[in-house]
Order: structure tokens, then sequence, then C-alpha cells
């Protein structure tokens, strides 16, 4: 760097900075590439032996005045997006209320048939005491009735049995297809625990908890489909790599789920339902020897549980784990 080239030139090359910071090789990539050839023709400018110092300001000026257009159009176009998700959110929320309020309403019709039938089965047994106490003599009768009531007992067992294994088929299939529906977003396992969603360091600011663009729209996505199943829980759980002190990996680690919690409950998942913890470095997946190790410690993980799909949430307490090392 010359310097005694032009304020404009580092100017230009700044609000190139500016503009792909914003965005905008992503919103407005006409205008960004624009600026970037205008860049390199300034930056030729800039290095030629006889480079005209008023050419190169005018060059100048015009990669500030194009990246900042590219800018603005970013700008504009990611608060777009974000109007459109959060449209989208109230609608299925609004959905989600109508289709609440329509299973409730069945939910009474269907208690209101069952106490009918209870009142009807207990006239009937009523009416069946009395004819067995008219007719206890008539031992043939009494075992007519018996074997009757036998059949009335497997019938009921048999019928309880079909609607737990009707209960067990749907939590799977919930669970599968919420599975399904996580993975076209982000990277999702099946465990123990629940499901397992996994946020990688790069959908962070480098060494911090602010989410990027593409993490909050992510995790609309994933709110969305939670506010589907009231009854599901979150356990957001954040851990980092081995690099830095104790202290500063622990205070990243809770930040950066708390930020995610924080998110999710913008988005309507009700904070009773969510639960943000950090690890630090004390819980890697992968070696602290090599930088794809690293990559895959320093993670954000949702798991997503509840009696709706078959699990309960597993807290995990803080307990010392031995180091994942590579194999010598």
């Amino acid at each position: 760097m010359n310097a005694k080239l032009p304020l404009e030139f580092f100017e230009a090359r700044n609000a190139l900075r500016i503009a792909q910071s914003a965005g905008a090789e992503r919103y407005a990539a006409s205008s960004y590439e624009k600026a970037v050839r205008q860049m390199n023709q300034a930056d030729a400018l800039a290095t030629g032996k006889h480079g005209n110092k008023k050419s190169l300001i005018s060059q100048s000026r015009e990669v500030v005045q194009t990246a900042e257009d590219a800018r603005e159009i970013a700008v504009k176009h990611i608060d777009e997006e974000r109007a459109e998700t959060e449209r989208r959110a109230g609608a299925g929320r609004e959905a989600s209320a109508k289709a609440r309020a329509s299973d409730e309403s069945q939910r009474r019709v269907n208690a209101e048939a069952v106490t009918a039938d209870a009142q009807t089965a207990a006239q009937q047994a009523a009416s069946a005491q009395a004819d067995a106490e008219r007719a206890r003599n008539d031992a043939q009768h009494k075992q007519h009735a018996a074997e009757a009531d036998s059949d009335r007992n497997r019938a009921a067992a048999a019928s309880s049995d079909a609607q737990l294994q009707q209960a067990v088929r749907d939590r799977e299939e919930l669970r599968a297809r919420l599975l399904q529906q996580f993975n076209l977003i982000l990277e999702t396992r099946d465990t123990a625990r629940g499901l397992v969603v996994n946020m990688s360091d790069v959908l962070f600011d480098s060494g911090k908890y602010t989410l990027r663009p593409l993490a909050r729209e992510k995790l609309a996505k994933i709110s969305g489909i939670v506010l589907a199943c009231p009854s599901l829980r979150l356990a957001v759980e954040g851990n980092t790599d081995s690099v830095g002190t104790e202290s500063s990996n622990q205070e990243l680690s809770e930040k950066r789920a708390e930020g995610v919690r924080s998110y999710l409950t913008t988005q309507g998942v009700p904070g009773s339902s969510t639960t943000a913890t950090g690890f630090g470095k004390n819980r890697p997946i992968a070696s602290n020897d090599t930088s794809e190790g690293r990559q895959q410690n320093r993670r954000v993980e949702l798991i997503v549980s509840g009696e709706v799909i078959g699990s309960k949430i597993v807290s995990l307490s803080l307990q010392p784990v031995a180091a994942i090392t590579s194999p010598q």
C-alpha cells in the first residue's frame, strides 16, 4: 500500500468491503460485480508507474458510488426477505391456532360421546344385574352371563391395546416427519435425547455470538415447524473448540446458546418450552488437534424432544469429559 495514494482510493476499498459485509455479493450481485471491476481498474491505476492521479480519484469515486448502490440494494432485499419470513410465520401461527381450536372442539365432542356410552353401559349393567338376580337359580343363565362379561372384557382389552399401538405409531410418524423437515434446513440426527439440530460455527460472526442473516433465516424456518407442535421442548446447547481460555470459551458458548434461544422466542416459540446452556470446550465431538475437528466442535445444537415424539428432554450436567485426540 502506498501512503501517497489519494484518500478516495482507500475510501473505494472500504466501500467495497462494507457492501460485501452487507450481503451485496448475494443480494446485489450485478452492482457488486460492477464495483469489483471498477476497483480492479482503480488498482491498476494505483500500481501503474505512470498512473494519472485525477483518473484514479475519478475511478475511485465511481467505485464508492457503485458499492453504495449495491449495499442499499442488498439491505432492501434482506429487509424484504425478513418481512416475508415474519408474514409466513404469522400465517403459520394463525393456522396452528385454528387447528388447535378445531382439535379442542373435536375432543369435547368425543368426550360427550364417551360419557353417553358410559351412561348407556351403566344402564345395561344395571339391567343385567337385575336379570341375574331374578334368574339366580338358573345356573345355565348365569353361565351365559359370565361368558358375555368375559367377551366384553376381552374386547375392551383389545381396543385399549389397539389405541396404545396407534399412539406409538403416531409418535413415530411425527418424529420421522420432523427429522425430515429439520434436515431440509440444518443437519439433524435422531438420538436417544431427541432430534439434534446442528448449527455450525459459520452461522455466527467469527468469534462472536451475533447471528448472521442466514442463521436467522434458518431459525425462522425451524420456529415455523416447532410452532406446529406446541408440546415440543427445545434445549439450546453451545459448544466451542479448545482454542482460547476456558472462561472465554464458556462465555462464548453461553452467549451463542442464549442468542439462538432469544431469536426463537422472537419468532413465537414459547420461552417456557426452551432452555439455553453453554458447555464451552468440555464436550468435543472431534479432535481439537486439527482445523477440521475444531470446526466440528464449534457448534450450537438444538435438542428437540417431548412426549409427543416419544422422548423426554434430558439435560446434560457439565461433567469432566475426556479430551478427544487424534490417533498417534
